[in-house]
């Protein structure tokens, strides 16, 4: 390891150095007392636990944190971009690591924005601004077939999976989600001992790989499910039918990379290829889906059941609608999960071709819910670049009743979008299964980083709704977000994306939303058809 082979470059260049120096001048001891502070430095990285860089990479590892230092041009090129090569800016990127360790967030010099560049975006503040509520308002989950309801945060742990991430990363966000209150995403991998082990709650995300209740040959095995869902962990299931980052593929985790304790948590076997397929195998319709749901509640005890899905077709969304109301059973949550989401395993086409943006994503769903009646009944979950209190504040603007985050709480982790997700190679530890390097990852310290950058995130929140006048997040709406459309025109959300009235699909469907109604159809998820000019 290359921490060890400083080390040993150091020790040397120290017995050389006073060899020469005895033998030599003594300009010599100058050379000795540099490589000796240096190999004190080194050991001091080695031992700390606040940087897992360091822990890995002594001494060189500063270079890193100089470059930090030359703001902000060095750092965003060099070491800030985003792993799925979208990069946040500056200010996100300040944020959401200044928060993790607690320190100062405050900018000087004022606005860098360009409030004229079209699609930049506002929230509208109050003449008469309130006090901030003194706690976080609870999103409470669970419709009329629950029996164990849940409140959630505002802010959670989005679906990131152990083998994906490191045992020490995931033990990091459980813990702070438990100090925290908030809930901590599975992912589709399985439920894990790490998952367990600091007491968060979390969401047994099941994927179409049903791992952790798999049957021998890949079916859904509902023995090992509902023995699983009783776990008092487990608040929530998440059935996911897509993700924003790759809507449309499965996923494939190396045979290589199939550890015992990833075989276990998987509910695989060690060393053999784990297949995630595109489809599901237990479910072709909407109106399968939705029955599946119910089946998959009683399963849990009565515990919130829903789906995760990046949205395609708007026939397909309102086909889900139907088959809920001809079913008379409804999902407790759906997620939107958006195009701009990131992953470390995905094509390059799908990051940047395929999938709806979260935006548009919301807008179809909270619509097709409000239209159908069902909004009442259904909580609506956020994911995909969801960072700062303003991406809360405007999701909740734009439909959403909760936020999933999965970047920033890895940055929170100590990720520094190294974009290595896929060789195993991750410098600090995060997305990684290399025992050497994960070790670097000081878990109380990360724990004690997300939870720290959850509460001043939700802060932020509850501040910018105070400063729009807002007592609580139902009183956010489409209208109070701004987008500047061309340098002259802006509009609000409420122009650009007009809502629907309640129950209007059923009385009396808008000509926009009138063909797709008419498509949709609880008995076959369809393929959009060409209309006529």
């Amino acid at each position: 390891m290359l921490k060890f082979l400083i080390l040993g470059v150091l020790g040397l260049l120290i017995v050389v150095s006073l060899l020469a120096a005895a033998l030599g001048t003594a300009g010599w001891w100058v050379l000795v007392a540099v490589a000796v502070l240096l190999l004190v430095l080194a050991i001091h990285d080695l031992v700390q636990r606040r940087h897992s860089i360091l822990r890995n990479y002594p001494v060189i590892g500063h270079l890193r944190f100089l470059l930090e230092d030359i703001r902000p041009e060095m750092q965003q090129y060099f070491i800030e971009r985003n792993y799925d090569g979208r990069p946040f800016d500056r200010d996100t990127r300040s944020a959401i690591y200044e928060r993790a360790k607690g320190q100062k967030e405050e900018q000087p010099f004022g606005t860098e924005r360009d409030v004229y560049r079209p699609g930049y975006e506002y929230l509208v503040h109050s003449t008469a601004p309130v006090d901030p509520l003194p706690d976080e308002p609870r999103v409470h989950i669970g419709g009329r077939e629950c029996t164990h309801p849940y409140d959630m945060s505002l802010l959670n742990v989005s679906a990131m999976s152990f083998g994906a991430l490191s045992a020490n990363a995931i033990l990091a966000l459980n813990g702070g989600a438990a100090k925290g209150g908030f809930a901590h995403d599975t992912g589709e991998g399985g439920i894990s001992e790490y998952h367990t082990r600091c007491g968060g709650d979390l969401v047994w995300e099941l994927g179409s790989g049903y791992f952790g209740a798999r049957t021998d040959d890949g079916g859904f095995d509902e023995k090992q499910f509902a023995e699983k869902a009783a776990m008092d962990a487990v608040k929530l299931v998440s059935l996911k039918l897509s993700q924003g980052a790759k809507p449309g593929i499965g996923g494939v985790l190396p045979a290589a990379k199939v550890s015992p304790e990833i075989a276990r948590a998987r509910s695989v076997p060690v060393g053999v290829k784990c297949v995630s397929p595109a489809a599901h195998r237990v479910f072709s319709t909407p109106r399968e889906l939705v029955l599946f749901l119910a089946h998959l509640r009683e399963l849990a005890g009565g515990k919130p059941v829903g789906f995760k899905l990046c949205v395609g077709s708007r026939a397909d969304v309102l086909a889900i609608c139907k088959a809920i109301l001809a079913e008379g059973t409804a999902p407790d949550f759906i997620i939107v999960d958006g195009g701009e989401g990131g992953t470390g395993a995905a094509p390059l086409e799908y990051e940047d071709h395929i999938g709806t943006s979260l935006t548009e994503g919301l807008h179809i769903v909270h619509n097709a819910l409000v239209g159908t009646g069902l909004r009442g009944q259904i909580r609506i979950g956020a994911s995909g670049k969801v960072s700062t209190g303003i991406d809360i504040v405007k999701r909740l603007c734009q439909g959403a009743d909760y936020t999933n985050s999965a970047r920033a709480m890895m940055m929170a982790v100590g990720c520094i979008q190294a974009q290595l997700c896929h060789t195993n190679t991750r410098p600090v530890g995060v997305a990684t299964q290399d025992p050497k390097r994960m070790r670097a990852l000081d878990v109380p310290d990360k724990t004690e980083r997300v939870y720290r950058y959850h509460r001043a995130t939700i802060a932020q929140a509850l501040q910018v709704m105070a400063s729009m006048g807002v007592h609580s997040p139902a009183e956010l709406n489409a209208a109070m977000l701004r987008r500047q459309v061309d340098v002259s025109t802006v509009h609000s959300y409420a122009e650009l994306q007009p809502g629907l009235r309640p129950g209007q699909l059923l009385d009396e469907p808008p000509a926009d939303w009138a063909s797709d109604w008419r498509d949709a159809d609880p008995d076959r998820f369809g393929v959009p058809r060409a209309t006529a000019a």
